[in-house]
């Protein structure tokens, strides 16, 4: 990394960048999760972008949490009997080839082609668990990833979309866009996805903002709503599972946190608090009670 070059670069540098906390996790006794692929694929590059970041292991917890919510959602997602699973910007995640997943399962993997061509570079002669496929798309263009849903939601009958660390780069309309380009597909019937309140936004944004932007890849999602902000758009709350609760159950969660711990939980609207979340979205008109 030049003295003159962005330390994050464009918006695919923070696969690399993500890859280096599940790394650092795998390695610690009693680690929450294992990857065994991480550090392969973090690569030189996550590992300078690692080094050169501020205030870079005050964050790792939440990083770890929402990696091992995820893990934990869609292992009981495909006890359910999820027969799809389709991981939309799927970056450097290696689910695939780290969890103990049915040979049966279609697993779908979609993300930029230079991303997917590394992660196969990186994984090559390596057999995953389940079913893999790649498809290279660009998901902001808007019909591709319409006929893409088309084919995939005619494939299944209960589809498990995963969104893990893409939205907060999208603007509310975008996301907006997407959620009901999914629930379009009868197939597609449940969605795991991470969020943030205003609060948590704007600290972020104070924190990272000036990398991500020169990267052109500035955080922008924290609606007001809550997880309530995908039901005009086809969808509902069915599990709304606390980062910082989480990190406190589990052991990892820094003083500060501990201590906000105790005041009374919520799953709506989130205000200034700083809150993020992993949650499942039920398709609406699907039977799950709304929580």
């Amino acid at each position: 990394m030049s003295q003159n070059e962005p330390v994050i670069r464009n918006v695919s540098d923070t696969a690399h960048w993500a890859a280096v906390y599940r790394a650092r996790e795998s390695g610690r006794p009693g680690a929450l999760f294992r990857d065994p692929f991480a550090r392969r694929l973090a690569g030189e590059r996550g590992e300078q972008i690692f080094a050169a970041l501020p205030a870079r292991d005050r964050n790792e917890w939440a990083w770890v949490m929402r990696t091992f919510l995820y893990d934990q959602l869609i292992a009981e997602q495909l006890r359910q009997g999820a027969d799809l699973v389709v991981n939309l910007a799927a970056g450097l995640d290696a689910r695939p080839y780290r969890m103990p997943l049915s040979s049966s399962l279609a697993w779908i993997e979609v993300d930029l082609p230079g991303v997917l061509s590394h992660k196969e570079d990186m994984l090559r002669g390596e057999k995953p668990a389940c079913a893999l496929e790649r498809v290279p798309l660009d998901l902001s263009d808007v019909a591709a990833r319409r006929a893409l849903f088309e084919r995939l939601g005619q494939r299944a009958a209960r589809a498990l979309i995963i969104t893990e660390g893409l939205l907060i780069y999208m603007t509310p309309d975008e996301v907006g866009a997407l959620a009901g380009d999914l629930a379009a597909q009868r197939g597609f019937r449940r969605w795991i996805l991470d969020m943030v309140s205003p609060g948590l936004l704007r600290m972020m944004q104070k924190r990272m903002g000036a990398h991500l932007s020169r990267a052109s890849a500035p955080f922008k999602f924290g609606p007001e709503e809550g997880p309530g902000f995908f039901i005009p758009f086809g969808w509902r709350p069915a599990d709304v599972r606390s980062i910082a609760r989480t990190a406190v159950r589990q052991g990892r969660a820094p003083l500060l946190v501990r201590l906000t711990s105790f005041l009374p939980e919520s799953n709506g609207r989130q205000g200034s608090r700083p809150w993020g979340g992993v949650c499942l979205l039920e398709k609406q008109g699907t039977g799950v009670t709304t929580l």
